[in-house]
């Protein structure tokens, strides 16, 4: 299932993307309460192959996380990598560049935020924005975020010949939905910290932002380093998704853990 899963959702870099042709409400013939517990037993998995990945210490796995606001990348990371023990896990959340990120070309701080060997990296929101905002909100001109693309697609290129497997998901929420979680966490007390203003401002240029993602998809998803277009309106189903595909792709680095250089056999701890 997973197999096929990560086909359907996996974006095509030789053929056209409109995402409102994708549903954002799929929940993929799967039953929540037959599903009940099936999450919990993948991240349970994944910790496993975590493990040895630390142990191995030769690769390490960047996950990258897309999506408009309130799609739930927060809570995806919450929800999917909690079972990984922390010593090993580094999760990045990109904010507008400020000081001296500033200084410097856009993907120096994403650089100096990649995982080391042995190492699972999780960016919550990445260097796609330095495409995506400059290009709706016209703050640079057209030959240059459009030079961008290739720039990345080099960047993760280098990353995989080093040793690092790229996975990248776009939290694909409705407009309506968008629109309740907003509206929810407005009216929580205890969430309304995470209000900004340029939320409903975006939301007003719904239409600009989706055409520049589906040409960010398109442009940068390759074999090496894919884009997989995940349903998000239901929580579970799109952290169900993920937690899959991550742990497939685990898998897949079949990371083994070293044998030791002597004979443990022999080796008696004294009382």
């Amino acid at each position: 299932m997973t197999t096929s899963m990560m086909a359907k959702f996996r974006v095509s870099a030789t053929k056209p993307l409109q995402l409102s042709a994708i549903a954002t409400d799929d929940d993929l013939g799967w039953d929540k309460s037959s599903q009940k517990g099936e999450l919990e037993k993948v991240v349970g998995e994944m910790a496993f192959e975590q493990h040895r990945l630390m142990a191995e210490a030769k690769q390490s796995l960047l996950i990258v996380l897309q999506g408009r606001d309130a799609s739930g990348k927060d809570g995806l990371v919450r929800h999917v990598m909690t079972g990984m023990n922390p010593a090993g896990v580094r999760v990045t959340s990109f904010k507008v560049p400020a000081g001296i990120e500033k200084q410097h070309d856009y993907l120096w701080r994403c650089h100096d935020s990649c995982p080391a060997r042995g190492e699972v990296g999780v960016w919550n929101r990445s260097h796609y924005e330095d495409i995506l905002v400059p290009r709706v909100k016209n703050l640079v001109g057209e030959e240059v975020w459009k030079k961008r693309y290739r720039h990345i697609r080099d960047f993760e290129q280098m990353l995989v010949d080093e040793g690092t497997r790229v996975l990248k998901f776009y939290l694909h929420v409705s407009h309506d939905v968008q629109r309740q979680r907003l509206q929810k966490r407005i009216d929580n007390p205890e969430r309304s910290w995470k209000h900004d203003p340029s939320d409903l401002s975006d939301r007003e240029i719904w239409p600009k932002y989706e055409a520049a993602y589906e040409d960010v998809l398109r442009e940068t998803s390759r074999p090496h380093a894919p884009w997989y277009v995940i349903p998000a309106d239901v929580k579970w189903v799109r952290d169900l998704a993920v937690a899959k595909i991550i742990l497939k792709t685990l898998q897949e680095m079949d990371p083994k853990v070293p044998v030791p250089s002597k004979d443990l056999k022999k080796i008696i701890v004294p009382e």
